[in-house]
Order: C-alpha cells, then sequence, then structure tokens
C-alpha cells in the first residue's frame, strides 16, 4: 500500500495516520525519570514507521511529524519539537532505505529486521537530541553525553516496543489497508 503520489487518497491515509500517531502517544503516556528532558514510554515511534512502512517514506514521515511534532507542540515540549520532527526524518530515512534494500518484499523477517533498526535508529538519535537538550540549557558538553547517556532507559524501552510492536500491527493491518485501497 506504498502511496508516494499526492492523491486524495495519499493526503486522507497520512492524515489518518497522523492523528493515530497523536492519539497512540496522548493515551497511553507512562514518564520515566531522566536526568536530561522528560522521557515517557509511548507507542508514537511504532506507529510512525508503520505509517513509512504503508505510506512510504515522504507520507510516513509527514505523518509522523505531525503526529509526534504536534503532539510536543501542545504538551509542553514545544521547544525541542523541531528535534523530534528532526528525528522522524531520520527515523524514516532508514527505514526506508531498509525496505528498498528489501525490494519492498515484506514477508515476516525484514518487517522484523526494519522494526528493530526502527529501534536502534531511534536510540541514536534520541541519544544526540538529549545531547542537544542539555546543551539548550547551558549543561557542559561533557555532563551532556554522561547525562543523556544515563536518559537513555525509556528510549531503549519505546525501542524494544517499536521491534516487538511494528512486525505484528503490520501484518494485522495489511490485508485490511490493501482492501481498503482497492475500493
Amino acid at each position: 500500500m506504498r502511496q508516494e503520489k499526492n492523491t486524495l487518497q495519499a493526503v486522507i491515509f497520512t492524515g489518518l495516520f497522523a492523528a493515530i500517531i497523536f492519539i497512540g502517544i496522548s493515551i497511553l503516556r507512562i514518564p520515566i525519570p531522566a536526568l536530561v528532558g522528560r522521557p515517557f514510554i509511548h507507542f508514537g515511534n511504532a506507529l510512525t514507521v508503520l505509517a513509512i512502512l504503508f505510506l512510504g517514506g515522504r507520507n510516513g514521515a509527514l505523518a509522523g511529524i505531525i503526529g509526534l511534532g504536534g503532539f510536543d507542540l501542545l504538551n509542553g515540549y514545544a521547544a525541542t519539537s523541531w528535534l523530534t520532527m528532526l528525528e522522524v526524518i531520520v527515523v524514516a530515512l532508514v527505514v526506508n532505505t531498509g525496505f528498498k534494500l528489501f525490494n519492498y518484499n515484506d514477508r515476516a523477517s525484514h518487517i522484523i529486521s526494519l522494526g528493530i533498526i526502527a529501534g536502534l535508529t531511534k536510540i541514536v538519535t534520541t541519544y544526540f537530541v538529549s545531547i542537544v537538550e542539555a546543551l539548550m540549557v547551558g549543561t557542559s558538553f561533557k555532563v551532556a553525553l554522561i547525562n543523556s547517556f544515563l536518559s537513555l532507559p525509556a528510549t531503549v524501552i519505546n525501542s524494544i516496543s517499536t521491534a516487538i510492536i511494528v512486525p505484528i500491527l503490520y501484518f494485522a493491518l495489511r490485508g485490511s489497508l490493501k482492501a481498503v485501497r482497492r475500493a
């Protein structure tokens, strides 16, 4: 169901995924104490990866930017929402490139691999985002490096959940979304 064209259907699905991502963060959010930022466990990352897989890199990234970035803007994370949006772009590039290398073959091993790759990418990007956040509030570089590393537990949990949730939901939704597209 990869859609890279600007058809009405692509716009509707992009908006639908953006709303689902926003709701996925809003409904289930478990705060985790950290030295940098205010991290929490949520399903937004997994839903963003699903949007990328189903809609393609551009529209999936757009859905993630709207969903995750919109959540940040409306829930007290506005100062760093631009970093979240950059993370979405990096994850979209990595996942879409991986899917392209798999020739868009969505057999289980490929989707599981892409879920794991997305989770690992998110760990790396979040580490760098945490460094920038720490530097934005005036922390020294060395302290920012250490505190950002010590603040990764929520991201690791989110990444593990992404690796698990993406294949499960992908195969649960694949048939339904293909049927809707044909209708």
